[in-house]
This record gives structure tokens, sequence and C-alpha cells, in this order.
């Protein structure tokens, strides 16, 4: 028996968890490059920023060696990771494609 998954379409936004330490405001995505970042996915992906100090066990949940850290997820199904912060067309190319959105 298989099951197919619905058009892309049908699914739910997938979620960019931007996973941000706590107490060091200089070197954190700032909110215009959310903002820029969110306007560059569109509605595909949602971008969401976790504050390690307001968010401790959520951030700690995802067991990231590094912050700032990316997470991408689905209905708690993680879709993609990376250390840092995207920056690069290349990068916002992969996680739409990984949001399947491409």
């Amino acid at each position: 028996m298989s099951f197919a998954l619905p058009p892309p379409d049908l699914l739910a936004p997938a979620v960019l968890l931007v996973l941000v330490p706590a107490g060091r405001a200089g070197q954190l995505p700032t909110p215009a490059q959310l903002d820029d970042l969110q306007r560059r996915l569109g509605p595909a992906v949602r971008v969401l920023r976790l504050d390690e100090a307001t968010h401790a066990a959520v951030v700690r949940s995802f067991a990231v060696a590094q912050l700032p850290a990316c997470v991408l997820v689905r209905e708690g199904i993680e879709l993609w990771r990376q250390p840092g912060w995207p920056e690069s067309d290349a990068l916002v190319t992969s996680l739409l494609a990984a949001a399947g959105a491409e």
C-alpha cells in the first residue's frame, strides 16, 4: 500500500525557524533581514525567529552545534537545516526546493 502526498499547494506552509543565541544582539539577523528573507521566500515558507533566552527548550530540542542556525520544518518534520544565516540567493533557492515550492 502506498500513500501519495497532496499537491504542494495543499500542504501547510513550511516554517523556517531561525534559532538565535541569547545576549548577542549585534550578531543576530535584524528584523529587516528577517523581513527581506520572508519577502524573498514568499508564502511557501513562513520565517519565525526563536530566541534562546525566550524559547530555550525549543532551541535546545533541535540540538544545533552553533547559533544562529536555521531549521526548515513542515508539520513537525525537519526538511532542511544549516548553521548560520542564509544570505545568498542560492540558499533561498535551496530553501524553496526543500519546501517543495520550486
